[in-house]
């Protein structure tokens, strides 16, 4: 997502971005209120604006970073201070979320429409597709992928042409729309996002839009940063366990969690 001095019509805070706030539906399910145990903390360059987060198959992470003339995607082991791989975007595009796919792996841009399609290993670029609209958050659900837009609605993708399929999601906590959606991370059925300006993460069912858990992530202790820019965005799925790596935009830590 943007940095906060450049907040589009999407991504403007409204009554609906607070997470929790609004009327409870009767029939809706209260989602499970959860916290972070640290497993463990290492450094992260702090220059690295992070917009999108995974892990690839040999454990390294994969990060697409944002701001015009500052894009990239990196390979990086955890605690690494420099890249094993990198490449730049043009000046003129402002990176956002990633995902790893059997075609290789997509990065979204924030306001240009343009998906980048680059080859897992050596991040040549592949293809490019285009969208309606902002990119802010991917994530890879197996049969389509999951995208969303600054807004409180989830897009449906296909993995291989980025082509939108049927309509999109509203994600609602106790009824009410939850906007702000950010960082994406698809694991077994549900979808974890970031939520732009908070410090929680919602875990949401893409079927029907409920948040089935907001996640505090207070306890993390990071030291807070003048810039404003400098707030929580980034989850990868550990492939094989329960734990996630999680950061945020220009921190200078990455910590290995456990959501409990």
């Amino acid at each position: 997502m943007s940095p906060a001095s450049s907040v589009s019509s999407a991504s403007s805070t409204s009554s609906s971005s607070s997470v929790g706030s609004g009327g409870t539906s009767p029939s809706a399910r209260s989602p499970e209120r959860l916290g972070v145990t640290v497993l463990d903390t290492v450094p992260l360059p702090p220059d690295t604006f992070t917009q999108g987060l995974e892990v690839d198959p040999d454990g390294n992470l994969l990060i697409g970073t944002g701001l015009n003339g500052k894009s990239r995607l990196l390979r990086l082991s955890p605690g690494a201070e420099a890249p094993q791989e990198e490449t730049s975007l043009e000046s003129s595009f402002f990176g956002e979320g990633i995902t790893q796919t059997d075609a290789g792996i997509w990065q979204l841009t924030w306001k240009s429409g343009t998906a980048f399609l680059r080859d897992s290993a050596t991040f040549e670029e592949l293809d490019r597709a285009s969208y309606d609209g902002e990119g802010w958050g991917l994530c890879n659900a197996g049969s389509e992928l999951i995208m969303s837009d600054g807004s409180a609605k989830l897009r449906h993708l296909d993995p291989k042409t980025f082509a939108e399929l049927g309509p999109r999601t509203e994600v609602t906590l106790d009824g009410s729309p939850v906007d702000n959606l950010n960082e994406l991370e698809c694991v077994d059925g549900a979808v974890y996002a970031n939520v732009w300006m908070s410090e929680d993460i919602l875990r949401i069912d893409p079927e029907s839009g409920a948040v089935t858990a907001v996640i505090d992530t207070a306890n993390l202790n990071h030291s807070p940063s003048a810039d404003p820019n400098a707030v929580l965005n980034g989850i990868a799925q550990i492939p094989g366990t329960d734990e996630f790596w999680i950061t945020g935009k220009l921190w200078d830590e990455l910590y290995r969690v456990r959501f409990e």
